[in-house]
């Protein structure tokens, strides 16, 4: 078997497996987020977990319910690593962190290898955080799950969104598109851009920059969809790093929202 090995363990996040349980489990308790509605997709940060650990946890905590359901995650975020044009699935039959080994759904991955703009690049996957850094929270909620990882590079919304709808599934299915916010502005610009751009995505706006949100082409793809034109996009959780665990003069934007 195949594995990537995890590549931000001990960076982003503990590699010492009880102290990662800890820490997760503390950021969830920590959340307070309650929805009536049921989750089909969540839009979560990807910084290191002092800095957005607590935003993505209350994203995460409205899929509590959801455990003995979902089966399957599809997660796209944007490339930091490599230069990429298009999207890349990774060869690799299993992703690992500290808390143990994520098998991948190779049957979906297969199935969109075969649609237009999509490789496979391990390459594109080695070093990738975007992704990565969401598997420990998966591995906490969910019971047991496969995995459809898609690093996102330049690519039209089009593009994206016939990716996402070709996996979307029913209840059993929950798609996950990590993005962070703004980028290195002060702490008050970074919130008035936020601001701005959350108000966009709640209405499903899909020409996002890579100002607004690293993950810009996964976001206009997500929006695109045939989907999400059925679905709200409801903000859970708003804060930068000026917030958290950093200086206010260059902050990085964070934000969690549920589409249900």
């Amino acid at each position: 078997m195949k594995i990537r090995p995890a590549a931000v363990a001990g960076s982003f996040y503990a590699a010492d497996t009880s102290r990662l349980q800890r820490h997760i489990l503390s950021l969830m308790s920590g959340a307070h987020t309650n929805t009536s509605h049921v989750p089909q997709v969540l839009i979560v940060p990807h910084a290191g977990y002092v800095y957005s650990g607590a935003t993505a946890a209350e994203a995460y905590r409205t899929i509590v319910p959801l455990a003995d359901r979902i089966e399957r995650v599809v997660l796209f975020g944007p490339a930091h690593r490599v230069p990429l044009q298009g999207m890349a699935v990774p060869s690799v039959d299993a992703f690992a962190t500290p808390m143990g080994s994520v098998l991948l759904d190779k049957e979906s991955i297969t199935l969109i290898s075969a649609l237009p703009d999509v490789c496979v690049s391990d390459e594109a996957h080695r070093e990738e955080h975007s992704l990565e850094v969401q598997l420990p929270f998966l591995q906490t909620v969910l019971k047991h799950f496969s995995l459809v990882p898609v690093v996102v590079g330049h690519c039209a919304p089009r593009t994206v969104a016939s990716v996402m709808d070709a996996l979307w599934g029913g209840p059993e299915t929950l798609l996950v598109v990590s993005t962070d916010l703004s980028h290195f502005h002060t702490y008050e610009d970074a919130t008035h851009l936020d601001t701005l751009t959350c108000d966009r995505l709640q209405a499903k706006d899909s020409v996002l920059s890579g100002q607004d949100a690293c993950g810009a082409y996964a976001l206009n793809g997500l929006m695109s969809t045939g989907h999400c034109q059925s679905l709200q996009v409801e903000l859970v959780d708003r804060c930068n790093s000026g917030d958290t665990a950093g200086s206010k003069d260059r902050v990085v934007g964070y934000g969690a929202f549920v589409l249900h």
